[in-house]
């Protein structure tokens, strides 16, 4: 069975950090472009950052660019998004997802997030004093 679980959410203060995981089961998340995309109340799901299989590859919304690192290791079939600096507007649930189409890495990145393949079920940050 396929399925993407993310971890790591919680509470930071302002300029705080958190490193959120998404691991992946019954499929080889290494084999895949994964993205990580986030939803605050009352706002569309927006794309944070992506990166490539080969992790040759990555991208980041201009809004964290500078903050948030994203990486993987493809022995633990694990993605990561390390983000620092964290700002009120962070807070969200967080999404990672699969992008199975073979396309590059920058499409994916544009594309809309319901044309992701697989989803896990999110992780809340707050940033919050």
């Amino acid at each position: 069975q396929v399925q993407l679980a993310e971890s790591g959410g919680g509470l930071a203060q302002p300029g705080g950090s958190l490193r959120l995981s998404c691991q992946g089961s019954g499929f080889s998340l290494g084999s895949y472009t994964v993205g990580w995309f986030r939803q605050a109340p009352g706002k569309e799901r927006e794309g944070v950052s992506f990166i490539s299989s080969t992790t040759a590859n990555t991208y980041y919304a201009d809004t964290v660019k500078g903050r948030f690192t994203i990486s993987r290791d493809n022995a633990e079939n694990t993605v990561y998004l390390q983000m620092n600096s964290l700002k009120p507007e962070d807070t969200a649930v967080y999404y990672c997802a699969v992008d199975k189409k073979v396309r590059a890495t920058w499409v994916s990145a544009r594309s809309p997030w319901y044309e992701f393949d697989y989803w896990g079920e999110g992780t809340q940050v707050t940033v919050s004093s």
